[in-house]
């Protein structure tokens, strides 16, 4: 039994001077400004980690831990992080232009000043999360939960939020033209001085919303959920009448 103990791999120890591999354990490991383009580190586990302005373009990272992860600056462009987990992640100023981040959570990560233009992240999990100035333009959030995160000054021209959930959202001063909002949740969000221009917001709800200064022209209302509870009528473009 002795013997078969000191063969069985020791769970948990990070060795942070192994190469990158998949299920790699680089458990609190210093990794800053590692060049892992391309590498392969699905299912690896990069917890408390220290990536700040690593380059991960077209790294395979589906399925790993990078929770707690500090990854500031870091250059994830067109990484493969499906399913991935980073809550509580440092972000900030990070690239993830054309990520494929499908399902992946990042509940109260800072994102502030990311670049996720063009990013997969349908049914990722945002909750609370720091998108402050981040941009997002023609990104794929559908079916995304964004529930009380921070998005102020975000930029998400062209963005999909097709039942996405933001409640009690802050997305004050944001800019959502062209935005497919489609059945989206936005109970009880901060909407001051959104623009919304030519943003399809059919059957959206808007409930209990501030609206102050947001601006709705060309936008579809049709069978909206107003502020004040009420539905839109069907065919309603820019004014909920």
């Amino acid at each position: 039994m002795l013997l078969a103990a000191l063969q069985w791999p020791a769970a948990g120890w990070a060795a942070c001077d192994d190469p990158p591999a998949r299920r790699v354990n680089w458990l609190h490991c210093d990794k800053q400004g590692a060049d892992l383009a391309g590498a392969d580190l699905r299912e690896a586990v990069l917890t408390q980690a220290n990536l700040t302005a690593a380059k991960l373009t077209a790294a395979r990272l589906s399925g790993a831990d990078l929770g707690g992860a500090t990854l500031s600056r870091a250059d994830f462009a067109g990484a493969a992080l499906a399913g991935a987990r980073l809550v509580s992640a440092r972000l900030d100023q990070a690239g993830f232009v054309g990520a494929g981040m499908a399902g992946a959570r990042l509940d109260r990560a800072v994102l502030a000043q990311a670049d996720l233009s063009n990013a997969d992240l349908s049914g990722a999990r945002l909750y609370q999360a720091d998108l402050t100035s981040a941009n997002l333009s023609g990104a794929n959030l559908s079916q995304a939960t964004l529930a009380q995160a921070d998005l102020t000054d975000a930029r998400l021209p062209g963005v999909n939020l097709s039942g996405a959930t933001l409640s009690r959202a802050v997305l004050e001063n944001a800019v959502l033209s062209g935005a497919h909002l489609h059945g989206a949740k936005l109970d009880g969000a901060n909407l001051l001085n959104v623009d919304f221009t030519g943003a399809d917001l059919g059957e959206a709800t808007l409930a209990d919303a501030r609206i102050d200064g947001a601006r709705f022209a060309d936008a579809k209302l049709d069978s909206t959920i107003w502020t004040n509870r009420r539905r839109c009528p069907p065919g309603s473009v820019g004014e909920c009448r």
